[in-house]
């Protein structure tokens, strides 16, 4: 993020390896493998609903069906549309995802554009910072 001019997303702290630990003994951490097996990229899948999303400023979600939420998604940046990727798997699993971004994280705004989310408003992340949100329906 920090080459892509995103200081203030992630920082040395977040997500922490805490965070992912827990993301595993939920059973909602999820890597992808590129063809010699290495892990390229990984991501959270929280299916119901997410306690940060209750709350929407500046706009609504496209709908109140249930959804699943992708959360902290990553590379090693050895490979492209990690993004498209995660949603491909996602979509088998619900109709809906939300996802959210900082206003600095310009690539994952192009790739969400590309993909046909939805700008939806502002959510407040648990430490009140904003995020803008996203959604995207199957049937959209």
């Amino acid at each position: 993020m920090r080459l892509n001019n995103n200081l203030s997303q992630w920082n040395d702290s977040y997500p922490g390896e805490s965070d992912i630990i827990k993301d595993i003994s939920k059973g909602v951490s999820y890597v992808g493998y590129d063809q010699e097996s290495e892990i390229v990229m990984t991501f959270a899948f929280i299916k119901g609903e997410d306690p940060t999303y209750r709350i929407i400023y500046e706009g609504e979600w496209l709908n109140e069906e249930p959804y699943g939420t992708i959360h902290r998604i990553a590379s090693n940046g050895k490979i492209r549309e990690v993004l498209k990727s995660a949603c491909d798997y996602c979509f088998q699993n619900t109709d809906n995802i939300r996802i959210d971004t900082h206003e600095d994280n310009k690539p994952m705004l192009r790739a969400l554009q590309k993909l046909g989310f939805v700008r939806c408003g502002i959510i407040s992340c648990r430490d009140g910072s904003p995020r803008i949100a996203f959604q995207k329906s199957k049937d959209q």
